[in-house]
């Protein structure tokens, strides 16, 4: 899933430092789409790298990335969760009936 957008990405999508969503056109390559993105960790990564990349939401050349498959699962940066503007309105509405 794409961190601007919310687009499904391609299965078995293999990011290179330059890529972007194919609908977007977002860069793929950040910190927060990728598997060791950990906030409060050292540099905010769970493996040992060793510069901190200070905007986590554009693209980087870190030889670490990895696509995180459960992007769609975690919380942003701020504790929120990822959910589509459609998927929040019904949890909404449900909310409301008997």
């Amino acid at each position: 899933m794409c961190a601007k957008c919310g687009k499904p990405l391609p299965e078995g999508i293999r990011v290179g430092f330059r890529d972007v969503c194919p609908d977007c056109k977002a860069e793929l390559h950040t910190c927060i789409m990728c598997r060791f993105y950990k906030p409060g960790a050292h540099y905010d990564c769970s493996e040992t790298v060793e510069y901190p990349v200070i905007d986590k939401d554009k693209a980087n050349f870190c030889e670490w990335f990895s696509i995180d498959v459960n992007f769609a699962q975690k919380p942003d940066k701020h504790g929120a969760s990822k959910t589509s503007p459609e998927t929040a309105k019904a949890a909404f509405d449900k909310l409301f009936t008997l």
